[in-house]
């Protein structure tokens, strides 16, 4: 099915390209699925460009957050992709988040924040337990800076307790994974598609 919408994907490995990332694997998987049903999309490993430390659109001095910021300003989806590290996000989505917290302070033409009328979903993966915990962090700091998040928003993998292993490394995606990962997109499109013609008011 055609459509003009865009998806990126914002992946929070702290493995730098072209190292292999979990991360990646199921973000491009979510991405995937996204183009099933029309939608252009990319991905960026942010780590490897020098996002800044702070809470402004720009930092200054060699910050390349605002080339990212353009790319999530021309998507109608983000796809937030991150690790579990220590049972948390990874701290390069921590940073992620903290610069997006900038955009409370920005609006559109008609007085909206700036990210009203994106939609959000998360993907996270990692050898231990925590993908529920950064899920609910990561809603709430998405929907919190005006993204807003559709039913079945995220989807996760997590390696069985004290069994260590990579989802990279898995011979094939779990059936489970990969359904919920089929509905993520799909409702992520739906959602899109509603904002894209009834857009939130104007304050």
């Amino acid at each position: 099915m055609p459509s003009d919408l865009r998806a990126l994907a914002l992946t929070c490995s702290l493995k730098p390209s072209p190292d292999p990332s979990s991360s990646e694997s199921l973000a491009r998987q979510v991405l995937d699925e996204l183009t099933g049903h029309g939608v252009r999309g990319e991905s960026l490993r942010v780590v490897d460009h020098r996002v800044s430390p702070g809470v402004a659109v720009d930092m200054g001095q060699g910050d390349e957050w605002p080339v990212l910021r353009e790319k999530l300003l021309a998507a109608d989806i983000l796809v937030l992709a991150t690790p579990t590290w220590v049972g948390h996000m990874s701290s390069v989505a921590q940073r992620v988040l903290e610069r997006i917290n900038a955009e409370l302070s920005e609006t559109d033409d008609e007085g909206r924040p700036s990210m009203y009328g994106k939609v959000a979903v998360i993907a996270v993966v990692g050898n231990e337990d925590g993908a529920h915990k950064i899920v609910a962090d990561c809603v709430q700091a998405l929907n919190d800076c005006g993204f807003t998040i559709p039913a079945t928003g995220s989807t996760y993998w997590n390696s069985e307790a004290m069994n260590p292993k990579d989802y990279i490394d898995l011979d094939r995606t779990p059936e489970p994974v990969a359904t919920t990962t089929a509905t993520v997109a799909r409702n992520a499109v739906h959602l899109a598609r509603l904002l894209r013609e009834r857009q939130y008011p104007r304050p």
